[in-house]
């Protein structure tokens, strides 16, 4: 399983995403689910991927095939004219590699054992940054004043979190910590999720990363927040009203 957050502000985007990768309890990896691409004063696109490893491998190096080779019938992300053009290239090589795969095991009936999803992130030059949700389907949904925050994966646990604290004006740094909070929430909750995370920051109008780091079990900021939030939540619980057996409160 997986963990990813895209995440609309203001200022820009804040991105996060784990590393693990598991085929049971004794078979666990870490891979790098988040990849970005930029052209210096031009654009920037940032993808994060959770599902089937093999799937959104596939669909990576295709990407990356091809930015090499751009033309008519492959067209490269690095080229595509608009934000929403990137999405629906993203979306049909998704779709057609989950496709073929199902083509060549003859899986098409017992569900979608391929399946994967995807947050796409990113700004062009004289345009909004963007952010889109693509589907195993290929189709997508683009992040909205209603909805300013895509989650992939292993979502339940952490976005409680984000539901409360989330506000567009807030600077990055309260995004960051924000989201570390529903990492280290989603952490706590299911093992399938694990350090370490990749954390991106883009803003506005800065078509190159303001902030990229990789947060390990050492990082001491995470720590002192997973104590922090630990020791809040606690603090939180004793100090609401008590329960009685006796006559409720009016």
């Amino acid at each position: 399983m997986t963990y990813c957050v895209g995440m609309v502000l203001d200022k820009g985007l804040v991105l996060m995403s784990d590393t693990r990768t598991n085929s049971g309890v004794d078979n666990i990896s870490t891979f790098r689910k988040m990849f970005t691409w930029s052209v210096p004063g031009e654009r920037i696109i940032s993808i994060m991927t959770a599902g089937n490893l093999a799937t959104t491998q596939a669909v990576i190096s295709q990407l990356e095939e091809r930015n090499k080779t751009p033309g008519e019938r492959r067209p490269s992300i690095l080229d595509a004219p608009t934000m929403f053009q990137i999405a629906t290239i993203v979306g049909r090589l998704l779709r057609d590699v989950i496709e073929g795969r199902q083509d060549d095991t003859g899986m098409q009936g017992e569900g979608p054992r391929f399946t994967a999803s995807m947050i796409v992130a990113g700004q062009i030059k004289d345009m909004e940054p963007r952010l889109f949700l693509i589907y195993p389907e290929g189709n997508f949904i683009e992040a909205s004043f209603d909805t300013p925050f895509f989650q992939i994966g292993e979502t339940k646990y952490g976005r409680p979190i984000l539901v409360r604290g989330y506000d567009k004006t807030m600077s990055f740094e309260d995004a960051v910590k924000l989201l570390m909070v529903s990492f280290d929430s989603t952490l706590a909750a299911n093992l399938s999720v694990g350090l370490p995370f990749d954390l991106m920051v883009i803003e506005r109008d800065r078509f190159e990363p303001l902030h990229h780091k990789r947060i390990t079990a050492e990082d001491p900021f995470f720590k002192l927040i997973s104590s922090s939030w630990g020791e809040a939540l606690r603090s939180a619980f004793y100090s609401l009203p008590d329960y009685s057996f006796d006559d409720p409160v009016t």
